[in-house]
C-alpha cells in the first residue's frame, strides 16, 4: 500500500524554495530597481565597479532576507494576522490519540500530516508528499479523488496480501476546521478488520463441515433402516450386521456432538485463566494408564518416566486430562508405526513446564502442521475416519491450552515421527 520511499520530498522542498525567492524578488521590485539605478549612476560619476556593484548586491541580499511573506504587510499589527498553519493546529494532535492509522490529505492530494498510528503502520511520510507517490491502490486513489470533487464522504474493502495478509476498510472525509489554511481538509482512516474477516471464514468453514461430518452418518443409518425395513426385513444375519454398523454411525455422532459442545463451553470460559495447582506427573500416569488397553490393542508400547519432583501448574485438572488424553491417543493412533509414544515432563522448579508426547510414526508433513488445530482439518481424511477421529480434537487442545495460558509447538519431520509439546 505504501512504498515507504517519498522520493519527491526533496524535489518540493526545492520548488518551494524557488518560488520564496522569486516571491520575495518581486515584492522588492521596485527598491532593487531604484538602488539599481543609483549604482549605475554613480559608476558613471566615476566610482569605481568593483565599490558601487559590490555594495549594491549586499544591499539587494539584505533587502530579500528582510521582506515580508506573501499576504502581510509591515508593522507590529501584521505579526499576528492571518490564519495559523496547518502543523500548529491543535485539533489534529487530538488524532494521534486514535489506534487507528489516519491521514490528513489537502485538496490538491498532498498528504498534510499522519497520526501516529498511520507513522507506525506506513512508515513516516514528508509533509506534502502526493498521495499517489505513497499508496498505489487504485481504488483508494480513485475514492479520494471522488469525495475532494464531490465533498461526499466514501469507504472501501482493501485487502493487503504482503508483508502479510490484511483487510482494511479505508474511508475517506471532507472536515472542515475553521481558522487553519487550508480551508478544505480530507481524512483518510484505515481500520482494520482482518480478525473479522478471520472469524467470518472460519464460522462458515465450521458451519461447512460439522453439516458435511453430520450428513455422512446420518445418509447410512437412512440407508440401512431402509434396508432394514426392505429387502433384509427377514434377514437375520443382515440384521445383526447393520445394526452393528448403525451403532457404530451413532457413536460417531454422539462424539462429534460431544466434541462441539466441549468446544462451545471452552469458548465461553476463555477469557477466565483457572486458578487450581495441578500436578502434572500423577495426572499423566493416570492419563496412560486410562489409554493402555487402546495401546495394547494397536501394538504400541506407552514409555513414561514419571518426575522426582512435583511438577506444579495452575490448571483445570479435569480439561488438563482432556489435553494429554488427546494428544496421547492421537500418538498411539497416527504413530502406530513406529511402535511406541514417549511421554516426558522436563522444566519446573522456577522454569516454564514442558510436556512432550512423541511418535515415531510416518510424521506430518510440513504443508500441513501450521493448520492442525484448525476445526474439522485433516492431514489425511480417510486415515483420520477410519480411525475414528471427529477433526476437534487438536482444537480442543488449543482452546484448553489458550485458557490455561499455555502453549502447544509442533515439530514434525516425514519419516521421523512428530513431537507435540504442551509449555505451561
Amino acid at each position: 500500500m505504501l512504498d515507504g520511499k517519498g522520493r519527491d520530498g526533496k524535489a518540493r522542498e526545492v520548488e518551494s524554495w524557488e518560488r520564496e525567492v522569486m516571491r520575495r524578488v518581486m515584492a522588492e521590485r521596485a527598491t532593487l530597481a531604484v538602488s539599481g539605478a543609483m549604482a549605475l549612476l554613480l559608476a558613471a560619476a566615476g566610482m569605481h565597479p568593483l565599490v558601487v556593484f559590490p555594495f549594491w548586491l549586499l544591499l539587494a541580499a539584505v533587502l530579500l532576507l528582510r521582506a515580508p511573506p506573501r499576504g502581510r504587510e509591515r508593522g507590529p499589527v501584521a505579526e499576528v494576522a492571518g490564519p495559523p498553519a496547518l502543523s500548529a493546529a491543535p485539533q489534529l494532535a487530538l488524532l494521534n490519540a486514535l489506534d487507528v492509522p489516519v491521514l490528513v490529505v489537502a485538496a490538491d492530494e498532498t498528504v498534510l500530516f499522519q497520526n501516529g498510528a498511520a507513522e507506525k503502520a506506513f512508515g513516516t511520510i514528508p509533509a506534502e508528499t502526493y498521495l499517489a507517490a505513497r499508496i498505489r491502490s487504485p481504488g483508494i486513489l480513485d475514492m479520494v479523488r471522488e469525495t475532494i470533487a464531490t465533498g461526499r464522504a466514501n469507504q472501501i474493502e482493501h485487502s493487503e496480501r504482503l508483508p502479510s495478509e490484511a483487510v482494511y476498510t479505508v474511508r475517506v472525509a471532507r472536515a472542515d476546521l475553521p481558522g487553519l489554511l487550508p480551508d478544505h481538509l480530507f481524512l483518510i482512516s484505515y481500520r482494520d478488520i482482518s480478525h473479522e474477516r478471520r472469524i467470518d471464514r472460519m464460522r462458515s468453514d465450521f458451519v461447512a463441515n460439522a453439516s458435511h461430518e453430520l450428513r455422512t452418518p446420518l445418509a447410512s443409518l437412512r440407508g440401512f433402516i431402509e434396508t432394514l425395513q426392505g429387502p433384509a426385513r427377514r434377514d437375520t444375519a443382515a440384521q445383526e450386521r447393520f445394526l452393528g454398523i448403525m451403532h457404530e454411525q451413532v457413536n460417531r455422532m454422539s462424539r462429534l456432538v460431544d466434541d462441539l459442545l466441549s468446544l462451545s463451553r471452552l469458548e465461553l470460559k476463555s477469557h477466565i485463566a483457572p486458578d487450581e495447582r495441578v500436578d502434572l506427573g500423577p495426572l499423566i500416569g493416570r492419563v496412560i494408564d486410562t489409554i493402555t488397553p487402546l495401546a495394547e490393542e494397536l501394538d504400541v508400547e506407552i514409555l513414561f518416566d514419571p518426575p522426582r519432583e512435583p511438577a506444579l501448574v495452575q490448571g483445570d485438572r479435569d480439561e488438563l486430562i482432556e489435553v494429554f488424553e488427546n494428544l496421547i491417543e492421537n500418538a498411539c493412533k497416527y504413530g502406530q508405526e513406529g511402535k511406541r509414544v514417549e511421554v516426558a515432563i522436563g522444566g519446573g522448579q522456577g522454569r516454564p513446564v514442558d510436556v512432550s508426547v512423541r511418535d515415531h510414526g510416518p510424521g506430518i508433513p510440513a504443508e500441513h502442521v501450521p493448520r492442525i488445530t484448525e476445526r474439522f482439518y485433516r492431514v489425511n481424511v480417510e486415515a483420520s475416519r477410519s480411525k475414528k477421529g471427529t477433526g476437534l480434537g487438536l482444537a480442543i487442545v488449543k482452546h484448553i491450552l489458550t485458557r490455561h495460558r499455555a502453549r502447544l509447538i509442533i515439530r514434525s519431520e516425514v519419516g521421523n515421527g512428530t513431537t507435540f509439546v504442551v509449555r505451561f
